[in-house]
């Protein structure tokens, strides 16, 4: 891996770090606007990890990151706090710790530490340092989760006892971790971050790292196979933060009630404050309402980015129990589709005049586009019920997009794609600053997704969908997902709607069953937990009445076979996005003729 030790020229034309003029009112190209300020300083960075030192030189005392105990809480100062100036010399005396440790520049280092002060500031102390982070879900298995660090090999492990254990117990796998630390533990031998403590920050030296360089290996959800390491670059991370910032344009001292801990990462960027919630990260959707509720109370939450599956549950518990979050204006969930009763639900709890964002992209690439709730339920909801797929928004400033004529074969450069029209269902391809150019493990998997067009890169997101006349894209689901039949080709999302909108069910699947070309279109369905059908003939009544919606509809009118089941398998991140593949090979098993299975 080349490691420059080298920064990197910046443009002011648009398109480049710096602030496009074009896009700022009179008011905001004052200097004192602090907003600006910090988009200015980020401008100007060429190491991500700088962010966090900008946000601290621009307000030291605002709260950075606030964690919430364990046991009961009992309010705003049983949490465990650090304030911008704190965390920043935390973070930078841990930089100046691995400096001391010997730990050479662009050094891979497995982070696994649960989310909170600890994980933030490590995140950080990595970019500063130079290393290359390895980030994975711990949620997402054993089996999974030694596979992925394995294929990223690193050459180190940052971690918790537990993390550590497996090193020690799976050492054959990890024969390159030579720079090991220990995140509250001390065993013999074994480096403790807390010894860094009395490192002065003063005494880190800045190892000039260039905005090409490797900052990342993130795993992506593995929802459409093996999870796949994709490599960030300190640009990428820098224009995600200038994108984000630039987009929702949250003002300084907004308080962010943490779902999805790497969002810390961004708000550092805004110099909002990160409040970490008593939950379980790795599992969205069995968040405790009244935790969260507790933990928006103490802080006066101002925004909130979490998983649909999240929003669902803490909707629904608000909604039942008639409580209001008054101080929350903005809602940001991504993941999967978020359907319209979970949008209409987020806003009628929170603060008036509030918003919920839909943003949408990859791991590989985010964010790519973006739509509010209010464009969705006024204009868009409606066009989804009937099959037309979900509308995601309008691409960011800076993101192009192209829609190809769907294949799985590569696509070795631009002369060789075929553009649709508008209108036309297609694979949808990405470019922008944001879009990373390789992924770090499974390397053949550049080949089917990044696409040369003379230096720059284009990004096959592997989802399928259309632009409309206002260039917003409809999403219609995963390539992969896509059920090739005698009748032609059938998408997951614009079918599952139909059997969606039936009032008993929360969620559906379409999936093929036998060789592409001449699948047999399935679906199974999940019902609401509180309609599920006990009892036979309650089941076989509503098999009937799905039976009967998909007669009614075009899209749908060859579906003959209908399943339910309590729980569709999701992925670990979001707890949003439905394992088809799984769920493909549970329908082959079953009995052709209509049936009920249960799982």
């Amino acid at each position: 891996m080349h490691h420059a030790k080298r920064r990197t020229a910046r443009s002011t034309v648009h398109g480049e770090l710096n602030l496009p003029p074009s896009q700022l009112s009179s008011s905001e190209i004052n200097e004192t606007n602090p907003t600006i300020r910090l988009l200015r300083a980020m401008s100007q960075v060429h190491n991500v990890g700088a962010i966090l030192s900008a946000a601290a030189n621009a307000f030291p005392d605002v709260v950075a990151v606030a964690q919430a105990p364990r046991g009961r809480c009992l309010g705003r100062a049983a949490y465990r706090q650090m304030t911008f100036r704190q965390l920043d010399d935390w973070a930078t005396s841990i930089a100046a710790g691995f400096q001391s440790a010997g730990v050479p520049v662009g050094t891979r280092l497995a982070l696994m530490v649960p989310p909170g002060i600890d994980f933030v500031a490590l995140v950080f102390a990595l970019m500063k340092a130079g290393m290359v982070s390895i980030l994975i879900d711990p949620g997402m298995g054993k089996r999974n989760l030694v596979r992925c660090l394995s294929e990223a090999e690193p050459q180190g492990i940052v971690g918790i006892p537990k993390a550590q254990l497996l090193r020690v117990l799976l050492r054959s796998k990890f024969r390159a971790a030579r720079f090991n630390f220990g995140v509250g533990c001390r065993w013999p031998g074994l480096p403790s971050i807390d010894s860094f403590r009395d490192l002065s920050p003063a005494s880190f030296g800045d190892p000039q790292i260039g905005d090409e360089d490797p900052a990342a290996c993130i795993f992506t959800t593995g929802s459409t196979g093996p999870p796949k390491g994709v490599l960030y670059r300190h640009r990428n991370f820098i224009h995600q933060a200038m994108e984000i910032s630039r987009y929702f344009r949250l003002p300084p001292g907004s308080v962010d009630l943490s779902g999805f801990p790497l969002f810390a990462l961004f708000n550092a960027a805004m110099a909002a404050t990160t409040v970490f919630p008593r939950m379980d990260f790795t599992r969205p959707a069995a968040v405790d309402p009244r935790q969260f509720i507790a933990a928006a109370n103490d802080w006066s939450a101002t925004q909130s980015f979490g998983s649909p599956a999240l929003w669902n549950t803490v909707s629904r518990y608000c909604e039942a129990n008639r409580i209001r979050l008054p101080t929350i204006q903005n809602v940001l969930t991504a993941g999967a589709p978020v359907p319209a009763h979970v949008l209409a639900r987020c806003k009628s709890i929170i603060g008036d005049g509030g918003e919920v964002h839909t943003p949408y992209g990859a791991t590989e690439a985010l964010p790519i586009a973006c739509i509010t709730a209010s464009e969705v339920l006024s204009e868009t909801a409606s066009q989804t019920a009937v099959g037309r797929g979900t509308c995601v928004g309008r691409p960011f400033p800076e993101i192009e997009w192209r829609i190809i004529n769907i294949s799985d074969r590569p696509v070795p450069d631009m002369a060789q794609a075929t553009i649709l029209p508008s209108g036309e269902i297609g694979e949808l391809m990405v470019r922008g600053p944001v879009v990373t150019d390789q992924y770090l493990t499974r390397p053949e998997a550049n080949a089917l997704h990044k696409v040369a067009d003379g230096k720059s890169i284009w990004h096959r997101m592997g989802d399928v969908g259309y632009l409309d006349s206002k260039n917003r894209f409809w999403f219609c689901g995963r390539k992969s997902h896509r059920v090739q039949t005698l009748h032609g080709t059938m998408f997951t999302i614009p079918c599952e709607a139909i059997f969606n909108q039936h009032p008993e069910i929360y969620r559906s699947a379409l999936v093929g069953v036998g060789s592409p070309g001449s699948q047999q279109p399935v679906i199974i369905a999940e019902p609401w937990h509180e309609h599920w059908p006990r009892s036979s003939v309650s089941r076989q009544k509503l098999l009937e009445e799905l039976l009967s919606l998909a007669g009614r509809n075009p899209l749908t009118q060859n579906i003959q076979r209908i399943y339910l089941r309590k729980s569709l398998p999701v992925d670990i991140r979001h707890n949003a996005k439905i394992f088809r593949e799984q769920l493909a090979e549970w329908a082959s098993r079953q009995p052709t003729q209509r049936s009920l299975g249960q799982a």
